[in-house]
């Protein structure tokens, strides 16, 4: 029988959707499955993306440009002014969502053997990316004890060699909700412009920040304009995971022309898709002032209710839609299987992703599950108690004496 390649061997499984045919079998039985493995939101697309749709008057659903339909990528332009990101349409390509944008950045930029450093835990499909493009990816860990900022720039340092080709970061941050400050964005900056190195930042979460610490993008930052490749998606801002639309944004046009080659390799990003990102531009005001709101009450109450449960801690995210939570079980893996194969309560049981899939040194985050507050507060609410009862009944939950656990001010 022929081998799978070394490549396919690599590639991890996710850890955000490897436990789905346990999920299913569950549902297959009846039973309530809430969902807080994946971050799909659950408020409505905009009004105007689904009449759009619906009003499509081609006679031919025809293969767009490579690098997406210009009057887009024109509007695209006047959405980004809003956030102090100047632009140009040929400046933005668009791709099939955030994730082939990531992919193409990676084969335009990195050489088999490169390597990039990425402050972990990280969104997982990076690694997968990383293999894909045979590059190799560094990690550098940050810690629940800050609340994950940025790991100290020393430590970056450390890793930079010859085979180093770029940083990589998610702001805010997926899984772990941290958005990177004025001052972090500066030290990122020095270390790029120092090393002549690529700034990859992905920044499909910039309208959820909640606290008071300024959206600074990688396109805000002096002097390396030529160095920052910029990936974006309409999935989170818009609920409009499902039509795949993302954006490679970058000012270097060698980058650019070389990303162009890959794009017209599989030819054009969705036409249906377009259309649909393109009308939802118009609801930047009150429709995504509701969704900040909705997915701030969620924070809010998520974050209470964790840390009300005994033996589990999680500290307060200040953006996107994700927290992670210590949970006082040795191996979070095994625990959530568990709580999709073996448990119930009153015919509900969740499925949450174990944060092991979004670390790449191995052990950390073993005790560790992420969480996205994707649903609305009642469900996540019979979600949490029923967390609650599945710690009371696991077999493997550690003891209070064996563990130590942050103390709830830590808040």
């Amino acid at each position: 029988m022929p081998t799978i390649s070394q490549r396919g061997l690599q590639m991890p499984a996710s850890p955000i959707r490897k436990l789905a045919p346990l999920s299913d079998a569950a549902k297959a039985e009846g039973v309530r499955v809430y969902h807080l493995n994946i971050g799909q939101p659950d408020l409505p697309s905009p009004a105007s993306a689904l009449e759009a749709i619906r009003n499509i008057d081609r006679t031919t659903l025809e293969y767009s440009p490579s690098d997406g339909y210009r009057f887009y990528r024109e509007n695209l332009v006047a959405y980004y002014q809003e956030f102090g990101i100047d632009l140009t349409a040929d400046e933005i390509i668009i791709t099939a969502g955030g994730s082939e944008a990531v992919l193409y950045a990676f084969l335009a930029c990195l050489n088999p053997g490169d390597e990039i450093i990425v402050p972990e835990p990280a969104y997982a499909n990076y690694m997968a990316f990383a293999i894909s493009a045979g590059a190799i990816i560094r990690t550098i860990p940050s810690t629940m004890e800050t609340g994950f900022a940025l790991p100290p720039i020393e430590e970056f340092e450390k890793l930079i060699n010859e085979r180093t080709k770029g940083i990589l970061i998610c702001n805010p941050n997926n899984p772990t909700g941290y958005v990177y400050t004025p001052h972090e964005m500066e030290q990122i900056r020095d270390l790029v412009q120092r090393n002549n190195l690529y700034l990859f930042s992905d920044e499909v979460y910039r309208e959820f920040i909640y606290n008071d610490t300024p959206y600074v993008s990688a396109c805000h930052l002096k002097g390396i304009e030529e160095n920052v490749v910029l990936i974006d998606s309409v999935s989170k801002r818009y609920s409009e995971c499902g039509i795949r639309i993302g954006a490679l944004i970058t000012k270097n046009r060698a980058v650019h022309q070389t990303v162009m080659k890959f794009c017209q390799a599989r030819l054009s990003p969705p036409l249906i898709g377009q259309i649909a990102a393109n009308a939802s531009l118009k609801e930047n005001g009150a429709y995504m002032q509701h969704n900040f709101e909705e997915y701030k009450s969620r924070r809010d109450f998520i974050i209470e209710r964790l840390n009300q449960i005994p033996g589990v801690y999680s500290p307060m995210p200040q953006g996107a839609f994700y927290t992670l939570a210590r949970l006082p079980v040795e191996d979070a893996d095994a625990f959530c299987a568990w709580c999709l194969s073996d448990f119930r309560y009153e015919g509900q049981t969740l499925f949450m992703a174990p944060a092991s899939g979004f670390y790449v040194t191995p052990g950390l985050g073993k005790d560790e599950v992420r969480l996205a507050y994707v649903l609305n507060k009642e469900d996540l609410n019979n979600a949490l108690t029923v967390l609650e009862k599945a710690l009371e009944a696991y077999p493997y939950t550690i003891p209070h004496e064996r563990r130590a656990i942050h103390s709830k001010t830590d808040l």
